[in-house]
């Protein structure tokens, strides 16, 4: 979050003292109607199919919501997005068309269909007018018209669009409460979920007026919806990034006291196997459930791994979320690469989450009476591993990369569990004698000794007894513990073992592992084991060699504002790099904010070049193309730009002796990332 959330609020939340209705934005509001007290839940076509589906496919899919489990698990509203409609979308008439050669039997067939599977269905449209070439459909001018037919044809959820609600200028305030009235007041008077969703006056796309961004909608719209879009799209048509499902959440966090049974923040669909990894789809996953946002699932369920499917049907994390207080979380505490979230729950007890942004693995720590719990002892049920612990007040995890941690806490009674142990995931704390940042992904070579460490917190009443860890790595790899293990460790204590790691000299590049298994003894439930893995760690390719352009070098990792970072493009459309009226033959084009990582091995002594916000900036319009520049060695700024714009590059020349990992780092200068298209042209290393 941009802003911190004050200690008075966070108080108020966790406690259950504020409501929505006392807050002066929507406290004269109260006219719609709840039809669905916890955040409802389904399936939407538009991330995995994009415009691309028909009768059979939706057929196909509902089968599969039902086959696979996840009807039963509440993803019941099979929900049809932009592209049921035909070319020609409103008739003479003025109604409007389904697509005659995706919908051969109409859509009222289909939803009868959706409805005899026991499941729901929801369709889109938009607020505006139509207007060909912003929009696929619009509504505006008709809304009770269609209303009535989306009604008449059984829909029981509506999601309405805004992309030519704002290509009309229109107030969403204004557009939204009529249509909302006239689903409200529907001829057939069906109750239907409404999604208002406005994602394109995001601060993202340009300088809207306040009034008709997507950030606004939490003052009216609460009033009005069962949901609300709280920000731009999470990503892509098949193309999801980790760090915009942060962006999203953070967006969607703004105003937790507008959350309430039968109205709920909606920061996008879930987009598993459409760029995350596992681990970062779990984040995403828990991020939602704690929030109190719909679940709905963007992919083609058809295709999910049995992986994934545990996941999306997880009965305990979706109970977080189907919770009905129906309130979202809050962060606790500042924001920064690992924050602590908490939500209050009916029952009196607390969803927390322990998030790790970062992208190295850490333990993670919070108290229960920082969550808003007192007592002196506690009951913590890990959500994802169904585990159940006992804690005198301090709850642990240790955390991957991009991961999440979600205990529900509660205080305890009757006999104790076993003690609340966190293993320590591996950390590399040096390579060779470079200590190593503990934010990034270890980044090693071939012949490189490793000095690794493991943490073994207790954060339960009794001792554990005969603690031992031993860790692994790769094919090849040898290990030698360097400390000795202790008797015990008692209740509110940690022990801490060493190791060194050695690779060997023919290590192949790619990614590895460190797995730590750590096992000990309680008094009452005996041994315990607990396995732990650093992920990944990254085996370098051979620095660079002679005076070569870095672009042709193999990155270790490189990310782009949106889409993918060029090399010898710009990005977003295979133009060349061009500044200025000078075109480059060789750099690497990306969209702020960027991170482009080479392992340069302390071979090389100099990296020249030239920054600038790309010339095809200009065929996109005024707005954006400001950038920073920055080149960082082993964590260290060694070369800073300052504010770039379309008609300034800058060269720079930096002296990289001794230097082991190099980044490339593109920020947004402040002003958000549209339309910065940021080069490195021309960057040449001297090896």
């Amino acid at each position: 979050m941009k802003r911190l959330l004050g200690g008075a609020l966070v108080a108020a939340l966790t406690a259950g003292v504020l409501t929505a209705t006392s807050t002066g934005a929507v406290a004269a509001q109260a006219t719609a109607p709840v039809l669905s007290p916890t955040p409802y839940m389904g399936w939407n076509t538009y991330y995995g199919l994009g415009g691309d589906f028909t009768e059979d496919t939706i057929k196909s899919v509902a089968d599969s919501l039902v086959s696979r489990g996840l009807a039963k698990a509440g993803y019941d509203i099979v929900w049809l997005d932009g592209g049921w409609q035909a070319d020609q979308s409103r008739s003479d008439a003025g109604d409007l068309v389904p697509n005659p050669a995706k919908f051969p039997h109409g859509l009222k067939s289909l939803v009868d269909y959706i409805h005899s599977k026991g499941l729901r269905a929801g369709i889109y449209t938009d607020a505006g007018p139509y207007i060909p070439g912003r929009c696929g459909l619009g509504s505006g001018g008709h809304y009770q018209h269609d209303a009535d037919t989306f009604a008449a044809w059984g829909f029981d959820a509506v999601k309405v669009d805004y992309l030519c609600g704002i290509a009309a200028n229109l107030d969403p305030k204004t557009a939204y409460t009529e249509f909302a009235q006239a689903l409200r007041n529907n001829a057939s008077h069906r109750p239907m979920i409404f999604n208002l969703c406005n994602p394109v006056t995001s601060p993202d796309w340009g300088n809207y007026p306040e009034s008709q961004q997507s950030i606004n909608s939490w003052s009216y719209a609460p009033a009005i919806a069962q949901s609300w879009r709280t920000y731009t799209d999470v990503g892509f048509q098949g193309d999801i990034k980790f760090k915009d499902v942060l962006r999203n959440y953070d967006a969607n966090a703004r105003h937790p006291e507008v959350v309430k049974p039968g109205a709920f923040g909606d920061p996008d669909y879930l987009a598993p196997e459409l760029g995350m990894s596992d681990e970062e789809f779990r984040t995403q996953l828990t991020l939602w459930a704690v929030a109190a946002a719909p679940l709905v699932i963007g992919s083609d369920v058809r295709k999910l791994s049995a992986t994934t499917i545990g996941m999306l049907t997880d009965p305990d994390v979706i109970a977080i979320n189907q919770d009905p207080a129906a309130v979202q979380a809050v962060r606790v505490g500042a924001a920064g690469a690992t924050e602590t979230w908490v939500k209050r729950l009916a029952d009196g007890s607390r969803a927390v989450v322990l998030l790790n942004r970062g992208d190295s693995a850490q333990t993670l720590t919070t108290t229960a009476a920082a969550v808003g719990l007192s007592g002196d002892r506690f009951t913590l049920k890990n959500a994802w591993t169904d585990k159940v612990t006992d804690s005198g007040g301090v709850i642990s995890a240790a955390v991957p990369a991009h991961g999440t941690a979600l205990f529900r806490v509660a205080e305890a009674r009757g006999v104790p569990a076993a003690p609340h142990v966190t293993a320590g995931i591996p950390q590399v704390t040096k390579v060779g004698t470079d200590p190593q940042p503990a934010d990034a992904a270890p980044v090693v070579a071939g012949g490189d000794e490793l000095t690794v460490q493991v943490a073994v917190r207790n954060d339960g009443l009794q001792p554990v007894f005969a603690p031992s860890v031993t860790v692994a790595g790769g094919s090849g790899w040898t290990v030698t513990p360097l400390s000795k293990a202790p008797a015990l460790i008692e209740g509110g204590n940690q022990a801490t073992y060493a190791f060194t790691v050695k690779l060997p000299v023919g290590a192949p590049p790619g990614t590895a592992s460190l797995t730590a298994t750590t096992t000990y003894q309680t008094v009452r439930y005996g041994a315990q084991r607990q396995t732990t893995v650093l992920s990944p760690v990254v085996v370098a390719p051979a620095p660079p060699s002679g005076t070569v352009p870095l672009s042709h070098h193999a990155w270790i990792t490189a990310t782009s504002g949106w889409m993918s970072p060029t090399i010898d493009q710009s990005v977003g459309g295979g133009n060349p790099i061009k500044l200025t009226g000078t075109t480059y033959p060789t750099g690497i084009g990306v969209a702020s904010p960027s991170l482009i990582r080479y392992y340069v091995g302390k071979a090389c002594s100099r990296l020249t070049g030239t920054v600038g916000i790309d010339d095809v900036v200009s065929n996109v319009g005024p707005e954006g193309g400001t950038s920073t520049f920055q080149v960082v060695g082993d964590g260290k700024v060694l070369y800073d730009s300052g504010v770039v714009d379309r008609f300034t590059p800058k060269q720079f020349d930096v002296d990289l002796t001794g230097v082991r990992v190099l980044d490339l780092v593109v920020g947004d200068a402040g002003d958000g990332g549209y339309n910065d298209r940021a080069d490195w042209a021309a960057p040449t290393a001297t090896c």
